[in-house]
């Protein structure tokens, strides 16, 4: 996770991340000034160090000397070992609200010289043209700020080739219909080096006043569309069989639950990675934002996108722990409608409430942990799993699993201490997500808990990954409420906490080589 921020004056924004020989290399919105863009470096993708940042807002007079918005940084495909990175900026002349798209180059990631249309402070080893920024035109889209709109929206550029040609795309809105409907990904394909001509739109929905930081995946001849919607901060995708379309949507296509926002694609040496901040209130975007650990995208065999845990997780496991070191097994209240067997043949654990509800927690505690088992319900009643549970108060957090509709809802849940309030629990809805049940009954499910990050897998896809600092440390468990719940074979994982990393990543000049693309990778240019 990331946030390099100490305190609620700054906060991070929208993320890009190029991986190269081995480096993660994390490229952020510091908001809410937007007067610079940030890097970071991982080896991992977990743990992360700030370093020179980017670029920052031009003089004024400038077309950007008064924000820069989001970014995209991919390799040069016209000159090896250069990196382009595409940016949003906007003027104090425009009032902001005009947003354009412009450019900036770099020969190691580290060091970045803008291009712009005046040739100027460039390296001598950069010879380039230049680089007019482009901006929102019609007849394709608005070229001026609808009635009720602040801006012209034309931002988000996301660089990506196909078929050995590059194309360029935007958050941007049509000029025609409701005006809170008009949000589109645009389009502009690269005619030459440096060189686009804006194209009518890749994909208007019809439904959203924006579709933010649009991306491009494609797993075999299926091109999927990703994007984020401001409305209810979630992280959507549709997918067609060519590009030019048409788009289409799954029953449900939500890649991430509420509060993950602005997902960004990027490649690393084993496939593609979604990378997005999040943000615990959704209507404020601009107060300790964080970076969760990225997701595997991977396709079903139904063709649906799904999440899956980083593998990088696999390497900071400290210890592993079987049901006989689990044992034994607290009831968190006392009555006799309750009990829980254990089988040592099969390591199996068959928890039961035939009345009420019950919590039955692990002997150890724990702070960072990653918790698997396979599931089974018996009976129409409830069921979840508890963590970080203090025992004597029942505090902690309940996350609730209704396997007969397919919900998973999170939950913390503790008690207030103020005394004479008439409300007694301090009860927080953190994060729901949906799946589409089938008549099995039979869950494969991981919870995956470090530091402040808590994410849900049910059959090794990701249903909730969020953040919440209400409880710390505790004991780790599962509920029933008349019904029974089978635990088949837990095994609990003891996890690092995450920190910062030492001193020992490379970076500099010395470091930088030409790009390797990865097979799979639309933005290569092989």
């Amino acid at each position: 996770m990331y946030n390099s921020f100490a305190s609620t004056f700054k906060t991070m924004g929208d993320v890009d991340v190029l991986y190269h020989d081995g480096i993660y290399h994390l490229f952020h919105l510091v908001l809410p000034n937007h007067d610079f863009i940030a890097h970071a470096i991982s080896k991992d993708g977990l743990n992360w160090k700030r370093i020179q940042n980017a670029i920052f807002i031009s003089d004024p007079g400038s077309w950007d000397d008064y924000m820069l918005w989001t970014m995209h940084v991919s390799p040069d495909p016209h000159e090896a070992g250069w990196w382009r990175m595409f940016y949003t900026g906007i003027s104090l002349k425009d009032e902001g609200k005009i947003q354009r798209i412009g450019l900036a180059r770099s020969s190691d990631l580290i060091e970045w010289h803008k291009i712009s249309d005046k040739k100027i402070h460039l390296p001598e080893n950069m010879d380039c043209k230049p680089f007019h920024p482009l901006s929102s035109i019609s007849p394709y889209y608005e070229d001026k700020p609808a009635h009720d709109h602040a801006w012209v929206s034309f931002r988000d550029p996301f660089y990506f080739r196909d078929n050995d040609e590059g194309y360029l795309l935007t958050a941007s809105r049509v000029p025609y219909g409701p005006t809170i409907r008009r949000g589109c990904v645009g389009i502009a394909k690269e005619t030459a080096p440096n060189e686009f001509e804006v194209l009518p739109p890749l994909h208007h929905p019809g439904q959203y006043d924006d579709i933010e930081v649009p991306n491009i995946i494609k797993f075999g001849q299926r091109y999927y569309l990703i994007g984020s919607i401001r409305e209810d901060a979630k992280i959507r995708y549709w997918y067609a069989d060519d590009m030019k379309g048409p788009w289409n949507n799954y029953y449900e296509n939500v890649l991430l639950a509420g509060g993950n926002y602005a997902g960004r694609v990027s490649y690393d040496d084993r496939g593609p990675l979604l990378w997005n901040f999040y943000t615990a209130d959704a209507s404020i975007r601009n107060r300790k934002n964080l970076m969760p650990p990225p997701k595997r995208i991977v396709q079903r065999p139904d063709g649906r996108l799904a999440m899956q845990t980083i593998e990088a997780f696999d390497d900071i496991v400290e210890a592993t722990l079987d049901p006989p070191q689990l044992n034994p097994i607290a009831l968190l209240y006392h009555h006799e409608n309750s009990s829980v067997t254990y089988h040592p043949e099969v390591q199996d654990y068959e928890l039961r409430s035939n009345a009420g509800f019950q919590g039955f927690l692990f002997s150890p505690v724990f702070k960072c942990f990653r918790f698997k088992t396979k599931i089974r319900l018996s009976g129409e009643g409830k069921c979840g799993l508890l963590f970080r549970i203090d025992p004597e108060t029942s505090d902690g957090y309940y996350l609730s699993l209704d396997l007969l509709k397919g919900v998973a809802q999170l939950r913390a849940w503790g008690h207030r201490h103020e005394n004479g309030s008439e409300e007694a629990f301090a009860y927080r809805r953190l994060q729901a997500a949906y799946w589409r049940n089938t008549e099995s009954m039979d869950f494969e499910i991981s919870l995956l808990v470090v530091n402040n990050y808590i994410e849900f897998s049910l059959d090794h896809h990701v249903l909730l990954s969020l953040a919440d600092e209400t409880f710390s440390i505790g004991h780790l468990g599962a509920y029933v409420e008349s019904a029974g719940l089978i635990l088949h074979h837990p095994t609990i994982e003891r996890i690092q906490t995450l920190s910062h990393p030492t001193d020992d990543l490379p970076i500099g000049p010395k470091h930088a080589t030409a790009p390797i693309p990865t097979p799979n990778d639309p933005t290569s240019s092989e």
